[in-house]
């Protein structure tokens, strides 16, 4: 097992998004050689890995393709000594539409991951699992032995991810450990998630109120580079059980109007804030509260959160802010031409 990133072939699926897009410059940094697995489209695009400054960027080997697929999977896994899993279908409210993109995508495509790795001899598997498999807590803060409950199709087909590698490492020995982040935020990230879509909306002068759904949800959040850094720490520590999944995350909750309101005091918003019924999920399934407990993956690897909350909001403002301000340039371009 490679004792650090130095010179270490790392392979990253889902390397496109958004904590991909991060776990995948911060492994650049720490001198890994990165294989970078981005979902195939028809735009020549590689997701926010087009957004990666030049001198990051030029050291990542590129690869488009399919999680879905399992003999390009089984070819691109190997030669790599860590692969870090992270392709999946991830947007809970489109899960409800189309339930069956996204068993195969995170359970088969987590399947062919783990076949590949498991004939391939891969030293270590890190496989993204989700704080939304334990649904609304029983008992918090919230720890690895707390019941799963599958309140969205989307958790539905988490769980059966995480299972299938425990599945592996208890039946062929993978070497798999199975992270499970807590609510993550930062630049990057989609309008899909909460932070995202109040930020915009305090920004965008197009809107004229805050539309949210349920403010009453309690959350633990925890910033993006945080969370790479978790995965990192993952993909190297002694003494993890293989099979077996770790919590990682801040260890406080925050009830999403609280949020609201410093994401309004940073943005200096006057907006009304007001609710949308359409962003509401069905009422059973709504996850009412997490709160991590990470005390498990803290004493095996050292990990802990460095960024505060308001000290992560405030950067997140400033990438939205650079994001508008980059709309408005390419308009007056638009407009001069």
């Amino acid at each position: 097992m490679a004792m650090s990133y130095t010179g270490a072939k790392i392979l990253v699926t889902g390397a496109d998004g958004f904590i991909g897009s991060h776990l995948t410059e911060a492994l650049v940094s720490a001198g890994a050689e990165v294989t970078a697995l981005a979902q195939y489209n028809s735009f020549d695009s590689h997701g926010w890995l087009d957004e990666l400054p030049e001198q990051v960027r030029g050291k990542v080997k590129l690869v488009r393709g399919d999680v879905r697929d399992a003999a390009f999977i089984n070819r691109l896994v190997h030669g790599h000594e860590i692969v870090f899993h992270l392709a999946a279908l991830i947007a809970i409210p489109y899960s409800y539409i189309a339930a069956q993109s996204y068993v195969e995508t995170n359970v088969l495509g987590t399947l062919n991951v783990l076949e590949a790795a498991r004939q391939h001899g891969t030293e270590r598997i890190v496989q993204t699992s989700t704080s939304e498999v334990y649904g609304t807590a029983l008992t918090m803060p919230i720890d690895e032995s707390h019941p799963l409950q599958g309140q969205s199709p989307y958790s539905a087909s988490k769980i059966a991810a995480d299972m299938m590698a425990e599945a592996f490492a208890r039946s062929f020995g993978v070497p798999v450990v199975i992270l499970r982040p807590f609510n993550t935020f930062g630049p990057r990230q989609s309008e899909r998630a909460i932070i995202g879509t109040i930020i915009r909306q305090a920004l965008d002068p197009s809107c004229p109120a805050i539309m949210v759904g349920d403010a009453t949800t309690v959350r633990d959040l925890t910033f993006v580079t945080d969370t790479a850094a978790a995965f990192m720490a993952a993909g190297l520590a002694d003494g993890v059980e293989y099979g077996q999944a770790y919590n990682a995350g801040s260890q406080q909750a925050i009830k999403v109007g609280d949020l609201i309101d410093i994401i309004v005091d940073l943005t200096s918003c006057g907006k009304p804030v007001l609710q949308d019924s359409k962003r509401l999920r069905p009422p059973n399934s709504e996850v009412r509260a997490l709160l991590a407990d990470s005390t498990r993956f803290a004493r095996v690897t050292g990990w802990s959160p460095r960024v505060k909350l308001r000290e992560g909001l405030g950067r997140t403002v400033e990438w939205w802010r650079g994001r508008f301000s980059d709309k408005q340039v390419r308009r007056q371009m638009d407009f001069i031409t």
